[in-house]
């Protein structure tokens, strides 16, 4: 399995619509595309804890996958480029212009 890790942030006054639009428009057309060796997509926001506000806020997706071949069907190509539309793009301060990979070595639950 591997995860893929992406992260974008917002100016302040952008954090808010920019999350509504990752978690009620963007990750749901991904999970919908149905790509063949997606197994998931989770959204977390910086903790405020880590955090100040007032610079605006930090998005991070994790994707797991299959395999290799099924980041490259999701991104059409390279397998390390980003996904960003252009509303998100218009939205972002700045973002990972490549996520990053890792394999899975081990599993471990209570």
């Amino acid at each position: 399995m591997i995860l893929r890790l992406w992260r974008g942030w917002t100016e302040p006054a952008h954090t808010a619509r920019y999350e509504q639009l990752l978690t009620g428009t963007i990750a749901p057309a991904i999970v919908d595309r149905a790509v063949p060796g997606l197994r998931g997509l989770t959204v977390f926001r910086r903790h405020a804890l880590d955090l100040d506000p007032a610079t605006g806020g930090e998005v991070l997706t994790a994707m797991t996958f299959d395999d290799v071949a099924a980041v490259a069907a999701f991104t059409g190509g390279d397998p390390r480029g980003s996904v960003v539309p252009p509303a998100a793009r218009a939205l972002l301060a700045r973002f990972d212009e490549h996520s990053m990979h890792y394999d899975q070595v081990a599993d471990f639950r209570p």
